[in-house]
């Protein structure tokens, strides 16, 4: 999988989260280093990745003698991370290992010096999944930490997490990546693998992962593989391949609603349903489509700030007033498609409701 070849090793492979990587560098070359942390985000945005690299930097050859360029990657602590036989480095799934037990046995290894002389850190994965006790235990490690331990716990949902046990923890939140960030890197990505593939397409993957760099690396791999062969992968055939829906329906859509024109939105809805488009994920795009409008008139900076092009629909003029009722109209049949004898039916209704009669 590309997302494993391609994992960053260094800090400064790491895309999208400088705010971290700037901090964590700090005290390494500070010398002022927690005994415990909290990385906390959406999926896929590089929590595990960059407490690997940290635990490497911690126990770098390098660190006393070129603190500016930890982790090295060369000496025997960096290349046993990895390789996956640090002895020096634990990782803990806590959705599999969530009990109390798991948890005590971790404290007993945590008073075990660490085998390389230096630090022994301990990663603990979707650290909300622990039990009410585990979570008690946890937190009595965390009181009286020996001196050669270093927690990095991470987790998707920190509001799960026990308020006594964030208070003994430095919190990193992590961001979820724009799409601008995630096609820089699936550019790259695709160069170095001799994948063709044109730059609607990479945008379409990195606009179909929410954030998430890791997907959009898994979503390249499985194009390699589908298209292997090809001389040039087109939008229309990663849509075909990753099951996404082509952009224009969207504009195209839009356009029909602005001008009233009841008939063609219909057809339309009736089209993508004929050719087996899930509606709630085309009426969810198709929101996150209005939203951009409302936007990119309201303030083009916002978009432009997270590296998203403004959205000014062509040959169709709408009124704020106009695209509020279809946010609404379009939220709620969203909501109603499960609930739906006729999955179209609600798309219909909210046609009627935002164009006039």
């Amino acid at each position: 999988m590309l997302y494993r070849k391609y994992r960053p090793q260094t800090f400064s492979q790491v895309v999208g989260q400088e705010h971290v990587v700037q901090t964590l560098k700090g005290a390494l070359l500070t010398g002022r280093t927690g005994h415990a942390y909290l990385f906390s985000g959406p999926r896929g945005t590089g929590k595990t990745t960059i407490a690997r690299i940290f635990a490497k930097a911690l126990n770098c050859a390098e660190r006393t003698q070129n603190p500016q360029n930890i982790p090295c990657n060369k000496c025997a602590a960096c290349l046993a991370v990895n390789d996956g036989r640090s002895l020096d480095l634990i990782e803990i799934d806590a959705a599999s290992n969530r009990g109390i037990e798991d948890i005590r046995n971790l404290k007993d290894s945590a008073l075990v010096a660490a085998p390389g002389g230096n630090y022994k850190i301990f990663i603990v994965d979707e650290v909300h999944m622990l039990t009410k006790d585990a979570f008690n235990a946890l937190l009595k490690i965390l009181e009286e930490p020996p001196s050669h331990t270093i927690f990095i716990l991470a987790t998707t949902e920190p509001h799960k997490i026990l308020l006594t046990v964030l208070s003994r923890v430095q919190r990193f939140d992590f961001r979820r990546l724009t799409v601008k960030q995630i096609s820089e890197k699936i550019k790259e990505v695709a160069k170095i693998e001799k994948i063709g593939i044109d730059d609607e397409g990479v945008r379409a993957i990195a606009a179909s992962c929410d954030g998430a760099l890791r997907d959009a690396e898994v979503s390249l791999s499985k194009i390699q593989s589908a298209a292997s062969g090809a001389e040039r992968i087109s939008v229309d055939t990663v849509n075909d391949i990753l099951g996404l829906i082509s952009f224009s329906y969207y504009p195209e859509f839009f356009g029909y609603l602005a001008n009233d024109d009841k008939a063609s939105a219909v057809n339309l809805v009736h089209k993508i349903y004929e050719l087996g488009i899930d509606l709630e994920h085309f009426s969810k795009e198709f929101i996150e489509y209005l939203r951009k409008i409302m936007i990119s008139k309201i303030n083009p900076a916002t978009l432009a700030a997270v590296g998203e092009e403004p959205v000014v629909p062509i040959g169709a003029e709408i009124t704020g007033q106009k695209l509020v009722r279809m946010i609404n109209a379009f939220s709620a049949a969203r909501n109603e498609i499960k609930l739906s004898p006729i999955p179209q039916l609600p798309l219909e209704l909210a046609i009627l409701e935002v164009t006039d009669s």
